[in-house]
């Protein structure tokens, strides 16, 4: 054959880096009493740039789980299917205490840590983080049935992924799912008509058709339904006691944009056997433990899908000519680069301070809760908006070469959206950040005490704090105040941000965020920062090898590992 070519002027592949090779996150754990977790951040960073894992997040993705109602005798199985792949991520996951490890870690920054983790891990595929999440969630809302607790809680944090449809308290390992969405009321939780009804032994009989529930195949789910008190929150076991699947039918699975590894189904509770949690009537109260700690993972996961594109774009960049010279030394194409950089560092700031306030508010510390409260409403309404964005533009910087498959940037691009829908879309968050300031008063007073620690440090943010106190003070009337929920939701997680940047970040990074989203000197595109910004300062915090010799050392480890048990 005559070869009418050579491949020149392409990048090679990016392997064998390690996604926790990031200043921001290693300063975040050192910083914040958990520096006894960077070698564990590091050893799993390593793993999830390995070419072995990258290989399993393809074929997780590649080949989607299926569903089987029936065996071929005509006898109800529904059972869900996956490809090897997933199942070696989620003993990765669970082995390294993704999963409610933390709940049963008395170290300090415990939850900081498996924020790091999570952050990492997530970067290699983030759909079987949905799993993961949820049942890292479930602990603080299982802990209202003090007795349950006591029995699922140990499972549900033991660092033993035990796949199969057992009964719970025979397994070495639990997994657990949330199942409220029902197609009449979506986030409007209210409005579900899933019926309980006592079967008069302590336990109800669940009946109605859930719309969404995601990880059909986890051990046990909190779901919602209504009784004679109201909503209340309920226990469901996939298998009871005795061996028998429960009444839980899989009706479909959801053929999704995105996060296509994991499965999402449509069920329907037949008689289902379930245990309640928390007081009759106040379901709502007592799953929202659940939601707010996914909301964290939300806001980690899209920080996580940042870093993921900018590594990507930075990589391509430095090797795609154009012109006479690399991608990333042309002007225009520096710019852009540096505006995904900051809004990336700004993300994982965030997501830090939100899960060290995790760890704060456990320990009893009542402003750090309020402060939880409110700003992750804000943190999950901003950063998951900005996903999207970030993800197109980075998509972008590799051009023709990244909307193709093989890159994997169309991966990330379709995963984006689902963590601004998941666990309240954008109305959702704004209005809940309205909802805070209604109930909890303390959160506003910890907002401000948090943001005005860096009080004189930068004249933009000081204007910034200046003007969110004048929006509220503007917030009188209930309508204008849900029309104003996004603008102020946007401008607190701003504020947030940018305290946190001023304060940790390097200067070249706070700046180029003050100037650009605080102080408005930005356009309406990435790639837009002011003239003078320090550039390079930016890039060379941003690329791999910025972070300390651990890491380096971690991600050789590991790759050599990851190869052999290849």
């Amino acid at each position: 054959m005559t070869v009418t070519h050579e491949v020149v002027n392409q990048a090679p592949p990016l392997t064998g880096f390690s996604t926790a090779d990031e200043p921001a996150l290693l300063e975040a754990l050192r910083r914040d009493g958990a520096e006894w977790g960077v070698p564990e951040v590091a050893e799993l960073g390593a793993l999830a740039g390995s070419a072995a894992v990258q290989d399993q997040a393809r074929w997780a993705e590649e080949q989607p789980p299926r569903l089987h109602t029936h065996d071929r005798f005509g006898h109800r199985i529904d059972e869900v299917t996956f490809h090897p792949a997933w199942h070696q991520l989620m003993t990765v996951a669970v082995e390294h205490g993704l999963h409610a490890a933390p709940w049963a870690d008395g170290r300090p920054g415990a939850h900081l840590v498996r924020a790091a983790k999570f952050y990492v891990w997530s970067q290699a595929e983030a759909g079987h983080g949905c799993p993961i999440s949820m049942t890292y969630a479930a602990v603080p809302a299982l802990r209202a049935a003090p007795d349950l607790a006591a029995r699922y809680e140990p499972l549900l944090a033991a660092r033993s992924y035990d796949f199969g449809l057992r009964a719970p308290l025979t397994k070495s390992g639990l997994v657990a799912g949330m199942s409220m969405t029902e197609k009449q009321g979506g986030s409007d939780v209210r409005a579900n008509t899933t019926r309980a009804v006592p079967a008069g032994d302590g336990t109800y009989r669940l009946t109605g058709h859930k719309w969404f529930t995601s990880a059909p195949m986890s051990d046990v789910f909190l779901a919602l339904a209504q009784t004679a008190e109201g909503l209340s929150c309920f226990l469901v076991p996939r298998v009871l006691p005795d061996g028998r699947l429960n009444g839980m039918r899989l009706m479909r699975l959801k053929d999704k944009l995105g996060n296509r590894s994991n499965a999402s189904s449509e069920i329907e509770y037949d008689e289902a056997v379930a245990w309640p949690v928390g007081e009759p009537g106040r379901g709502v109260r007592t799953i929202v433990e659940m939601v707010n700690m996914t909301r964290l993972d939300c806001v980690l996961g899209s920080a996580a899908g940042m870093r993921a594109g900018l590594r990507q774009a930075l990589h391509h960049t430095a090797h795609r000519r154009a012109f006479g010279r690399e991608l990333d030394r042309q002007p225009l194409m520096r710019s852009v680069l540096a505006d995904l950089a900051v809004e990336s560092e700004a993300a994982t700031l965030l997501g830090m301070r939100l899960a060290t306030a995790v760890d704060r508010s456990q320990a009893g510390d009542a402003g750090e809760a309020a402060l939880r409260r409110l700003a992750l409403a804000a943190g999950k309404y901003w950063v998951c908006k900005r996903g999207s964005s970030h993800a197109a533009e980075a998509l972008e910087c590799l051009g023709g070469n990244g909307y193709v498959e093989d890159s994997g940037m169309p991966r990330l691009y379709r995963e984006a959206p689902l963590l601004s829908i998941w666990e309240g879309s954008g109305n959702v968050a704004a209005l809940d950040v309205l909802r805070a300031l209604g109930k909890e008063p303390a959160a506003l007073d910890a907002f401000f005490t948090e943001v005005e620690t860096a009080a004189g440090a930068d004249r933009r943010l000081d204007a910034a704090v200046a003007g969110v106190r004048k929006m509220l003070g503007g917030l009188g009337d209930p309508e204008q105040a849900q029309l104003r929920a996004r603008s102020l939701a946007e401008r607190m997680a701003l504020v947030l941000q940018g305290s946190l940047l001023v304060r940790y970040s390097h200067p070249a990074v706070a700046d180029a965020f003050c100037a650009s989203r605080l102080d408005g000197e930005w356009g309406n595109a990435f790639g837009t920062l002011p003239a003078g910004t320090d550039l390079t300062s930016i890039l060379e915090r941003a690329r791999p090898g910025a972070a300390d010799a651990a890491t380096t050392a971690a991600a050789a480890a590991a790759a050599a590992a990851a190869g052999n048990a290849s």
